[in-house]
């Protein structure tokens, strides 16, 4: 296919490239750098004044839109939360004009989104048809995005909302902050421990997009996590166990609150999310329980 991607720059963008890549597919990245093609990739200028990339894309089977400021990176100041909402919404926008504007429209268009939709609890199990959903500046966040994205499907094109869980994996996500304190020898258990990680390996990320483009029945919400959510105690143990490093200094959640400020509810707050449209469509994780994705990400053996 040739597929379109917003965001591709980025760090589900880059492992998503390599893996559409390496099926064949044809790949066409928007970019705010300069057009050019470098190798099996087309980049196309975007989001600047007098620019139309549809004149460069012509035509494409599939968009997938990344784009938007990254909610790990920074404070969650008022300016940080602004460009955090308004790069999606912008994004989202042009993206939309662009496939507007082509003749010949794509069959599909794969939106990111996230699990933080789903309100906050320790108890609750969260599928695809759940509506409980959170009203804070995430949820509404990721509730706005998504209502956005959907309206293209006024012209006939499939649209698939893949809201991801704590993504898993060594060049971005949370990961790398979740684990340096075990590196340290200072790990333990942050806030209560009791609150859900709802978890998926980058791997299975990439996967799940490019099982979502080929499997047409896929269309709304797709919650891309682990079968197997885990309370962060749980999860504080394992990487203390994977990484040979000691699980004993707790992190009280005030403690996150003054670091972190509103961004702590990232880590003190969880949702216990299941991928049922996934499983029910009969795709298989590669690392479907915390100890095989986190041995993989460290090169240990299982």
């Amino acid at each position: 296919m040739k597929i379109v991607i917003a965001g591709g720059s980025g760090f589900v963008g880059q492992k998503l490239t390599d893996t559409l890549l390496n099926e064949g597919h044809e790949i066409i990245i928007l970019s705010r750098k300069e057009s050019k093609i470098d190798g099996n990739i087309k980049y196309v200028k975007w989001l600047q004044k007098g620019i139309f990339p549809e004149n460069e894309i012509n035509s494409a089977d599939a968009f997938i839109n990344l784009a938007g400021v990254s909610i790990n990176k920074g404070r969650w100041t008022t300016k940080h939360r602004n460009q955090i909402y308004a790069s999606r919404m912008e994004a989202t926008d042009e993206l939309l004009r662009i496939i507007s504007a082509l003749q010949t429209k794509p069959a599909v268009l794969i939106n990111a989104s996230a699990i933080g939709i789903y309100r906050a609890s320790e108890d609750n199990v969260y599928t695809e048809e759940s509506q409980d959903y959170a009203d804070d500046f995430l949820g509404r966040t990721v509730m706005d995005w998504e209502k956005k994205a959907a309206s293209v499907e006024s012209e006939g094109i499939r649209v698939v909302f893949m809201r991801f869980g704590v993504i898993l994996g060594l060049d971005g996500g949370a990961l790398p902050l979740m684990v340096l304190p075990y590196k340290l020898f200072a790990g333990g258990t942050v806030g209560t421990g009791n609150q859900r990680v709802s978890w998926v390996h980058i791997k299975d990320v990439t996967r799940g997009i490019a099982f979502a483009l080929d499997n047409t029945s896929l269309y709304g919400p797709v919650n891309v996590t682990s079968p197997f959510p885990k309370r962060m105690k749980y999860f504080g143990k394992t990487i203390g166990s994977v990484l040979n490093r000691p699980h004993w200094i707790p992190v009280p959640s005030f403690a996150m609150k003054i670091v972190l400020g509103k961004k702590s509810a990232l880590v003190l707050e969880g949702q216990h999310v299941l991928p049922e449209k996934l499983l029910d469509n009969g795709f298989k994780f590669h690392y479907p329980t915390l100890e095989s994705a986190l041995n993989d990400l460290y090169n240990k053996d299982v």
